[in-house]
Order: structure tokens, then sequence, then C-alpha cells
């Protein structure tokens, strides 16, 4: 009878773990993506949609660059910066939560020993102690895949994470690159200004012996040397910038400013063309891009986990040990003791928490699903400006060169005029001043060009082609 009445009030759980065992939990629902352009305005290359590739190989691109010191000073950057090794710590720890979060999944056990001493109250006899040894066993089964999406939203995560280690790495280095061209650049503008002024000095030399012998009035001698000191005071102010950039480029690599140098040196750098019909796939290597679409990816696999807390867990407990009053008797097989069990839990009332989690779980795919929409377009436009960029650079490239060289003919020609007598020194300097501009113009259009290069390959995730 006593059977008959423990079976009877089993039955309700054993129907309900068969409805659990053949329940599935519902899908998320899917989202719309965003609607993508067919091709680069400034390009005809065309988009498809592709899988993240943030770990597809970037090669090292700088070498494009063909600049063995940029080269070093990448290098030194990725082992140093706080930035990359930020970053890497963030990716540490992402892949330690994917761990613990697949820890759940497993099968739990462990052991245990304990004493107790016990006395009953009221009762004469004497105390006792109790002594156990045993180990426990334990584990979910993962009926409604809860423990399942969990663990494929940790794994995203941790996707994601490393997509922004990749997204830390192209910055610094493209931070580099561009503080490295910024400073050649100067580099070259130093030595245009500071040839400039000895070319004045010279002219204040010859202005000065003009103005003993009386062939000039004093007025021409104190405009040369207004505009030595004007000129000198540039080539400072050039000193003064470069000295800056210097030290922000040893923040960069992770070193001390104080000990930090790049020597001058003329800029030789080559400046790679980009191939035309750039194909807008190569945006898929891009590592915020990828990082956005696992973010997006995981939200959408949390969705299913807090759609998964209305269905029921169940989870198998055994374990087995020895128990005995005695020490010399513990492990005894007679002081054998064994418990197999089955737990099945289902929340009834929750005043609403597991319908809060689903809504706080879509809100977040929500807002992931934004946060892609956002990044994919900001490639897009970051890849458009540097194309727009490049494009008419190389238009005022040309311009710009016509320019120095009319300005430069336009000096030659004062200057064989003014030791002729036949023009004022004030259309010498004018000359001067029209080259000296000319030629600056020209060098930050070259620099222009290199920083544009740099973003491009930036926005494209780091080039154009396997080999770059």
């Amino acid at each position: 009878m006593k059977n008959k009445t423990f079976r009877f009030a089993l039955a309700p759980l054993l129907a309900l773990m068969v409805l659990a065992g053949c329940a599935t939990a519902p899908a998320p629902i899917a989202q719309p993506l965003p609607e993508l352009p067919q091709a680069f305005a400034e390009s005809q290359g065309a988009w498809t949609v592709t899988a993240p590739a943030e770990a597809q190989p970037r090669g090292a691109w700088w070498r494009s660059f063909g600049d063995a010191e940029l080269g070093a000073l990448i290098e030194r950057a990725e082992r140093g910066n706080t930035s990359v090794q930020a970053a890497a710590a963030r990716l540490a720890q992402a892949r330690a939560v994917l761990r613990s979060t697949e820890a759940d999944r497993a099968l739990q056990a462990g052991l245990g020993a304990g004493a107790a001493r016990e006395a009953q109250r009221g009762l004469a006899v004497p105390p006792t102690t109790t002594l156990s040894a045993g180990a426990n066993l334990s584990y979910e089964l993962d009926l409604f895949g809860r423990l399942a999406r969990a663990s494929d939203a940790a794994a995203l995560d941790a996707r994601s994470r490393e997509a922004l280690l990749q997204s830390t790495r192209l910055l610094v280095q493209a931070e580099v690159a561009q503080a490295y061209f910024t400073l050649r650049a100067l580099d070259d503008e130093r030595t245009l200004v500071r040839d400039t002024v000895a070319a004045y000095r010279d002219t204040l030399r010859l202005t000065e012996r003009r103005f003993a012998a009386g062939d000039v009035a004093e007025l021409d001698v104190a405009r040369v040397r207004g505009e030595v000191a004007a000129t000198e005071a540039d080539a400072l102010a050039l000193d003064r910038q470069r000295s800056r950039l210097e030290h922000g480029l040893a923040l960069l690599l992770g070193e001390p400013a104080s000990g930090f140098r790049v020597e001058p040196a003329p800029w030789q750098t080559a400046l790679p063309r980009v191939p035309a019909g750039v194909p807008s796939t190569v945006l898929a290597r891009r590592p915020d891009v990828s990082a956005a679409q696992n973010s997006l990816l995981a939200a959408q696999a949390r969705v299913g986990v807090a759609q998964a807390a209305w269905f029921p867990s169940l989870a198998l407990t055994a374990s087995g040990g020895f128990a005995s009053n005695e020490l010399s008797d513990l492990f005894r097989w007679s002081a054998r003791a064994w418990s197999v069990g089955a737990l099945l839990s289902l929340p009834l009332l929750d005043g609403g928490r597991r319908e809060a989690g689903v809504a706080n779980a879509r809100a977040e795919l929500d807002a992931a699903l934004a946060g892609y929409r956002e990044q994919v377009l900001v490639a897009f436009r970051d890849v458009e400006d540097e194309l727009a960029s490049l494009r008419l650079l190389a238009e005022q490239a040309d311009a710009q060169a016509r320019a120095v060289e009319a300005a430069s003919r336009a000096t030659g020609l004062s200057e064989t005029r003014w030791r002729n007598g036949l023009v004022s020194q004030l259309e010498l300097l004018d000359a001067r001043r029209s080259e000296l501009r000319n030629r600056r113009q020209a060098l930050q259009v070259r620099a222009a060009q290199y920083q544009s290069t740099v973003g491009l390959i930036r926005a494209l995730g780091g080039g154009w082609g396997d080999a770059a």
C-alpha cells in the first residue's frame, strides 16, 4: 500500500519530467540587419555580407611603405603599448568567464569529511560522535539549452574581445605610422625653413654691404633683418612641434619620453598605391565590425537564456561514503552510506523577475543591433572618406607641384633682376616668401597623402590584400 501511495505521489513529477524533455525553448526573434550599399562611391568593389573575419591574417601592412625604422617602431609599440596590454588582459578575462560558463555544463564532483558530536536533551545517554567521509556528484541536465546558450554567448563575448584586441593593435600601429610620417614631414619642413634662413642671411650680408656703400637705404636692411628673424622663429616653432610629437610617439611605444629619440633623417618612405576596385568584402576583417557582430550574436543567445528560465531545471545528484561513531570503523563495509536523487525545480511566482529578464535581454539585443548598424555605417564612412581624400590629394599634389615650380622660377628671376638693380628688394622678398609658402604646402599635401593612406589601411581593417 505504501509503495502504491509513493508511486501515485511521484506520477505528476515523472509526467512533468517527460513534458520537460519534449519541450524546447523558443528561438530568439530574428532581427533585421542593416541595409548595406552595394559598392563604395570611390571604388568599383561590391559589398557582400560575410562572416566575421577578425582572426584573418592582415600581415605586416607597414612593410608596403619600405621604411625599416617605421617597422621597428611598430614592433616596439606592439610589445610596450599599454592600451594593447589592457586589451589583452580584457581578452584573458573574457576567456576565463567562458571557461567558468562551460564548467556549469560539466559533472561536478567533490570530496568531504566531517565530525559531529551530539547529545540528546532529556535523555540519560552520553553524547555521541559521528565521523563521516564520502564523495558527492551532481550534474544538471540542459533540457532547454539554457547552459548551452550561456556558453555560446560567453564564447561570442570572448571572440568580441579578441576582435577588440585586434582593433586596438591596428589603432596603435596606425597611430605610430601617422606620428612617424608627421615627424618625417616636419624634418623636411625644418630643413626647408632653415635653408631659407640661410638664403635670407646671404641676402642680408649683401644688402648690408650695399648699404655701407650707399647703394640702398637702411629700410632695405631692416626688411631683410625682419625676414631673417621671422623665418628663424618659424624654424624654432617647428623644433618645438617636433619635440612634442616625439614625446607622443614615445607614449605610443610605452617608453619614457626622457630617453626616447628619433634622429632627423630625409623623408624617403615609399607611398603605396591603392589598387583600383578594392573589394568592400575586406571590411569583414575590420576588427570593430567583427566585434559588433559577435556582440549582436551574443545578445541574441542571451535572449534564449532568459526565455529558458520559464522552464524547469533538472539536476541529478549522487553521494556515497562512510559514517561511523568510531574512527577505526569508519571505512568498514558495514559503515557505508549512499544516496541518489533527482531534483526538478520550476519557479511559479517570482514577482515578474523572469519577465524582466527577458525584457532586459531583448533590450540588450536591440542595443547590440543598433551598435552593429552604426559600426557598419562608420566603417563605410571611414573608407569613403579616405578614398575621396586620396583621390583629391593626388590632384592637389599635382597642382601644388606646378605652383612650386612657378614660384621657384619667379624667385630665380627676381633675384637676378634685383642683383642687376632692375627691381626693388621688396619684390625679391615677396618672391621668396611665396616660394617658401608653396614648398611648405607641398610638404603638407605629401604628408596628408601618407596620413590618408594609413587611415585607409586602418579603415579597411589592415590593408587591401593578403600581402599588405
